[in-house]
């Protein structure tokens, strides 16, 4: 009995371990594979030890080698001694990190990894993707002319609209989903054509590669690509020159951390975004690098599920006769679905519907939900609804959102990766409860 104990003992350890290596080893690989792409171990800021969750590097500056007293995360630190912290080790030379509005370690890491992501070369990290689209128009300069889709984000609108023409640059929006009807409302001075493809929030689709194909002689082409991330499309391939996220969204993911970023392919272009991001100094902070890049480490097992789950919400809606449009690449009844198939690998976590029962119906259901939360943004965990009239384009006029067909009876959903059963339950329960005899009637005829 005691040998039989014994023998026992030794083989529980023994699998513990065993146990214990598989699953660093898989941790390991899920951290080097991201769906076929490399997510690089990265290195101390100072290259000597290589680590596999990147470190925070929350640290203003680098001394000068001449002593004093840094203060860091409520720490005072002496800079006393021989080269402490990555102190420059003379005058006029540093070691890469001299101040960290210009480069940090961690936003380092972030950069190279989001550029990986995109297949891109370069990428500069900003403090929201609103910043990131100014650094993308830096490009510009007085005297230039914008293509813009039409029926993109109400933020970009009206930077495009308000801010820009007061340094000279102009914006003719148009349907970029018409790859001729986009390049003949080019000007001679026409220096950038603006994607957003999925479009917010009529989710409209642009052939990238078409538009890149075609352009005219010295048209840079840029691409929004929030709404479906680098693992759903891929522009650059495509023939994009720039790609811009709101990295709070998809690659953040889990609506803790807000940031942007720009992806380039080429130095020249990249060197002058980078430029412009030293300038402004509109940087994310090292923690905020550090959020990004845990949340991009999952994007590829979020995404399937936020497309799972909204391609069953999209078909739940567009099967009720209480509903009078659904727009989602995904169905085959949107326009462009077949260019979707082709450009993209999924369909995305978006999806927008208009109820029958108007504007007052419509905010009904949006303040009926349980799962799905009243609120502004998109892209994370959580599945969020709201009015985009009366919220993410909030800044549009009636006129102009009149045009854009962003009616106050269109809801938008970010469809999250809970249970599905429970997304598709928790629509009909506030389809249901905001019926009127009307609704209902035409519901249970299209149920028949």
């Amino acid at each position: 009995m005691f040998i039989c104990g014994l023998i026992n003992s030794v083989v529980r350890k023994l699998l513990i371990r065993i146990a214990i290596v598989v699953v660093i080893l898989v941790a390991m690989a899920a951290l080097w594979i991201f769906d076929g792409r490399k997510l690089s171990l990265f290195l101390d800021p100072f290259g000597t030890i290589a680590m596999v969750s990147t470190p925070v590097e929350s640290i203003s500056y680098e001394g000068d080698g001449k002593g004093g007293t840094l203060h860091v995360n409520d720490l005072d630190l002496s800079l006393n001694g021989p080269n402490p912290l990555g102190a420059s080790p003379e005058v006029g030379t540093t070691k890469g990190y001299d101040y960290s509005r210009t480069v940090n370690p961690t936003r380092s890491a972030m950069e190279r990894q989001l550029a990986a992501l995109e297949g891109g070369s370069f990428a500069s990290a900003f403090a929201s993707g609103m910043a990131a689209v100014w650094g993308a128009v830096s490009l510009l300069r007085s005297g230039d002319h914008i293509l813009a889709t039409r029926d993109i984000y109400g933020g970009t609108h009206r930077l495009f609209t308000t801010v820009l023409s007061r340094y000279g640059i102009d914006v003719t929006f148009v349907d970029t989903s018409d790859v001729r009807q986009t390049w003949a409302a080019a000007q001679a001075n026409t220096r950038l054509l603006w994607l957003e493809t999925p479009s917010n929030p009529l989710l409209r689709l642009c052939d990238i590669a078409e538009l890149a194909r075609s352009r005219p002689s010295g048209v840079l082409l840029a691409v929004d690509n929030t709404f479906a991330s680098p693992f759903l499309q891929q522009p650059l391939a495509l023939g994009a020159d720039l790609v811009v996220h709101s990295t709070t969204k998809y690659i953040g993911g889990h609506s803790d951390v807000v940031g942007g970023v720009v992806v380039s392919g080429e130095r020249e272009i990249a060197e002058q975004i980078a430029y412009h991001q030293n300038c402004v100094g509109a940087v994310p902070g090292p923690w905020d690098a550090y959020l990004t890049l845990r949340g991009a480490k999952t994007l590829a097992l979020r995404m399937r599920a936020h497309v799972q789950n909204a391609q069953r919400v999209a078909e739940f809606l567009a099967a009720r006769g209480d509903v009078a449009e659904v727009y989602y690449p995904g169905l085959a009844t949107h326009p462009q679905h077949e260019l979707a198939r082709r450009q993209m690998s999924g369909f995305g976590g978006i999806v927008s519907f208009r109820p029958k029962g108007g504007v007052e119906r419509a905010h009904a259901i949006a303040q009926s939900t349980s799962i799905f939360t009243l609120a502004v943004s998109l892209g994370g965990v959580e599945s969020l609804i709201c009015s985009p009239a009366r919220m993410t384009h909030g800044s549009l006029t009636p006129a102009q959102r009149a045009e854009l067909d962003i009616g106050d009876e269109l809801l938008r959903l970010s469809v999250g990766i809970e249970e599905g059963d429970d997304l598709v339950a928790d629509l009909c329960a506030a389809l249901d409860s905001t019926m009127d005899a009307k609704t209902a009637s035409a519901e249970l005829l299209a149920a028949s």
